[in-house]
């Protein structure tokens, strides 16, 4: 009796499977993260796995039902939920839903669910749920532990200009003292222990960044905002920099005014122009420097940029500059992060990033940084 039963509802799940996937994606749509999904991304497998379900009722009537659908098609649905932005209670709840729409259809229909039938369909979807479940947990795990490694990587990075400063800074003091007379064999010690550690800290930090090189750049950023005045900002990065630009002779000018306010993550922020400085100065060993940023729009958008007079960029490398890895093969050592780490935070804000170049004239990087939202 349970076994024609059991066929019955197969049948009932493959003829009424429209209506089926129409009345459980009305009730999904209430979950938050499926509010905004198109059809198809909201049915995901759902439609396979009914064919799975059906199939296993009408030919499998044992206990081994479940075990049918381990390697069916809701273990690739908890790796799409991922990228959906369900969370894990949500993706039980949309099994759930699920089956409480089968037993509704099959009251609807005459279909006696109770005993064997009820006990093998909550079975199976319990099956389900664990095997999604389980892909959802260690794609999620992976993507938890990439974000962590990506982000190491790029605080990593952004240590390596501080460094440099730290140490050009201790080198032109230790001349200083040469010059005048004032220098002794202990501060020298001093100055070979800073220059010691100093080197040590940069070969830690290309090791963590050498070890991280085919992590994607699209980590997931948790931003501070809060309303803030860039002058400053941009005034004590320029004084931070100083050694590095002082030793080649660029001059770095701080042209934002000092009434211009920005809605931003101020961290991140000083990450993006600590990068496209240094990028500038680089490139501008006997030039000028020059940072800006205005309002554009009402809506309080303020456009940044940092602009130089150096040996510009090649036409055919333009589209590629923002890209993790890609570096100028003129300028050994370079690793490729800092303009990829600049659009990372940009995207980050809402913002967006460009860069305007001609070789021999100079390039000017630009971004975005919508406003405050209500």
């Amino acid at each position: 009796m349970a076994i024609d039963i059991l066929d019955e509802l197969a049948q009932l799940i493959e003829r009424e499977r429209d209506s089926l996937l129409a009345e459980w994606r009305a009730q999904v749509r209430l979950l938050p993260a499926a509010k905004n999904l198109d059809m198809p991304t909201l049915n995901d497998h759902i439609p396979d796995f009914l064919v799975e379900l059906a199939f296993a009722l009408r030919v499998r009537f044992n206990e081994s039902i479940a075990n049918h659908l381990k390697e069916g098609s809701p273990p690739i649905h908890g790796v799409q939920r991922v990228k959906d932005a369900f969370d894990i209670e949500e993706v039980v709840a949309e099994y759930n839903i699920l089956r409480g729409c089968i037993h509704d259809l099959a009251e609807r229909n005459g279909v006696d669910m109770r005993g064997k039938p009820f006990h093998v369909l909550n079975r199976v979807l319990d099956s389900a749920i664990g095997s999604s479940v389980r892909s959802y947990s260690t794609q999620k795990t992976l993507e938890v532990q990439h974000r962590r490694e990506e982000y190491l990587a790029f605080v990593a990075h952004d240590l390596r200009t501080p460094l440099s400063a730290i140490s050009l800074s201790a080198r032109l003091l230790e001349m200083l003292l040469e010059r005048n007379g004032t220098g002794t064999p202990e501060i020298a010690l001093k100055f070979k222990s800073v220059n010691r550690n100093v080197n040590h800290l940069k070969e830690l930090i290309d090791k963590v960044i050498q070890e991280n090189t085919n992590l994607v750049t699209e980590i997931g950023v948790k931003l501070q905002l809060r309303k803030f005045d860039l002058w400053p900002l941009i005034e004590a990065l320029i004084h931070d920099l100083h050694p590095v630009a002082g030793t080649e002779s660029t001059r770095l000018s701080n042209e934002i005014g000092e009434d211009l306010i920005v809605y931003a993550d101020a961290s991140l922020l000083r990450r993006i122009f600590q990068n496209l400085i240094a990028n500038a100065i680089s490139y501008t060993p006997h030039g000028k420097v020059v940072i800006g940023a205005k309002v554009k729009d009402d809506d309080g958008t303020v456009e940044c940029f940092v602009r130089d007079n150096g040996q510009g960029i090649p036409e055919n490398r333009l589209p590629t500059v923002f890209d993790k890895h890609e570096t100028d093969p003129d300028k050994p050592g370079g690793l490729g992060l800092g303009l990829a780490i600049v659009k990372t935070f940009v995207e980050a804000h809402d913002g967006a990033v460009t860069v305007e170049s001609q070789v021999g004239v100079g390039s000017t990087f630009l971004f975005t940084l919508p406003g405050q939202r209500s």
